[in-house]
């Protein structure tokens, strides 16, 4: 009978596997790697289905109560779903669960409750390393040179609340690698998130950056709230403030006061495969700073953002954006188009690849919360180049170069910039 036990859970877990050797310590000190039940008992340890006793042994030859080999099926059909069986190992789980229905019954709630909260709080982050170089003409002091390097480690993790919320947050470690310094870690966003069938809600700080768009109009954090309605077709309304003294990647809010906010966007999402998709976006922003951008001296900002794009396959795409400030007189219109191929994303695998193109004008009277930076600036217009490859799994190298002229004084500002990123 105890043999048969073993096979049937260790059957379940080795889906289609012959016998093998674990490499694992032989976590029992008396089951010795000579003994029949060795590699079984090995591999349901290392799931967690078995747990032996605190002196380190298992003590086969006791008698188990059905309450504890009820806990071990019940450990065994937790980790392994039925599609993925054998008809064999399926077959004999299924015998084990019929016999210990009453007691997998009264665990039911319990076992389910300590797989839920073993994976309640999921950590995921990435380390980078970014290298800038920047090769200016003019200024009325001939050409200059900008060189940084310097790297962020980023800690991200989600805690489950319940079936349809979730807690968010980041944390970010920066240093400075010409002048050898570290920054403080930060707290740089934390909402949460519920998620329910055809609408989603977000309330806290969260990132505010419509990628359809580009970038052209926001690439920053907003503290408020955002609505989703839909699924293929979406509309997301979103409202609150940035700071001024955010110091968010990509934000760009002015020089000394907030912006208050409010968005909204009616999208058709891209499709997995082949198709159209794109989205129309409106926002009315307010903040004191406009007002440099505003012949009439107006503090408010009114932006209309189109955006389309084909996606032909999984690897190639085409898309564009427009924008412009209704309300601005300086820099009031700002678009960008951009065709990448390849596969490349965070967390990919190894040998993923991409490359893209595209030409782009960041104006500065649309930007009302965003600052490119990693090619072509605010306040710049040119094209740029891109490549990324994964040689191992998540890990990422990319570089970019852009060609850009200055939009008020058509001064050259080339950029190259290069990144290794390790995702975990």
């Amino acid at each position: 009978m105890k043999k048969s036990l073993v096979a049937a859970l260790t059957g379940a877990l080795v889906v289609g596997a012959t016998a093998t050797t674990f490499a694992a310590a032989n976590p029992f000190s008396d089951v010795p790697a000579g003994h029949w039940a060795y590699n079984s008992v090995t591999k349901l340890t290392s799931e967690g289905v078995i747990e032996g006793y605190g002196d380190g042994t298992f003590r086969g030859n006791r008698n188990i109560t059905r309450y504890e080999m009820a806990q071990m099926v019940a450990r065994a059909l937790a980790k392994t779903p039925s599609a993925n069986l054998s008809a064999a190992s399926r077959a004999e789980l299924e015998k084990l669960a019929a016999e210990f229905r009453d007691e997998l019954d009264s665990l039911g709630v319990r076992v389910a409750e300590l797989e839920k909260n073993a994976d309640k709080v999921k950590w995921t982050g990435k380390i980078e390393y970014t290298y800038n170089h920047h090769k200016y003409s003019g200024y009325g002091w001939g050409k200059t040179k900008g060189m940084s390097h310097g790297g962020v480690f980023r800690l991200e993790p989600v805690a489950e609340v319940n079936d349809h919320w979730t807690a968010h947050a980041r944390f970010d470690a920066s240093y400075d690698g010409r002048a050898d310094s570290t920054g403080d870690a930060k707290l740089k966003r934390v909402y949460a998130q519920g998620d329910y069938d055809k609408f989603g809600v977000k309330l806290g700080r969260f990132g505010f950056c419509p990628q359809v768009e580009d970038g052209l109009v926001l690439d920053t954090v907003v503290s408020g709230i955002e609505l989703s309605f839909g699924n293929k077709w979406q509309g997301v309304i979103t409202a609150g403030r940035i700071g001024a003294d955010s110091d968010e990647a990509h934000a760009e809010t002015g020089w000394n006061d907030d912006t208050d906010i409010v968005g909204i966007n009616v999208r058709y999402n891209k499709p997995e495969e082949k198709g159209v998709y794109g989205g129309l976006s409106y926002y009315y922003a307010k903040d004191d700073d406009y007002r440099y951008y505003n012949k009439n001296g107006e503090d408010k900002a009114q932006v209309l953002a189109l955006s389309l794009g084909y996606k032909f396959n999984d690897k190639l795409d085409l898309h564009g954006s427009y924008a412009r400030n209704g309300k601005a007189d300086y820099q009031k219109n700002g678009w960008a188009v951009d065709l990448r191929y390849g596969n490349y994303g965070d967390y990919a695998e190894k040998g993923d690849w991409a490359v893209w193109a595209g030409y782009a004008k960041f104006a500065e009277g649309v930007a009302l919360g965003t600052d490119q930076g990693d090619d072509i600036a605010t306040g710049e217009k040119g094209w740029h180049v891109g490549a990324a490859y994964a040689p191992f799994k998540n890990v990422g190298l990319q570089v970019r170069y852009a060609n850009a002229k200055i939009i008020d004084t058509q001064l050259k500002d080339r950029h190259f910039w290069a990144r290794a990123e390790f995702f975990f």
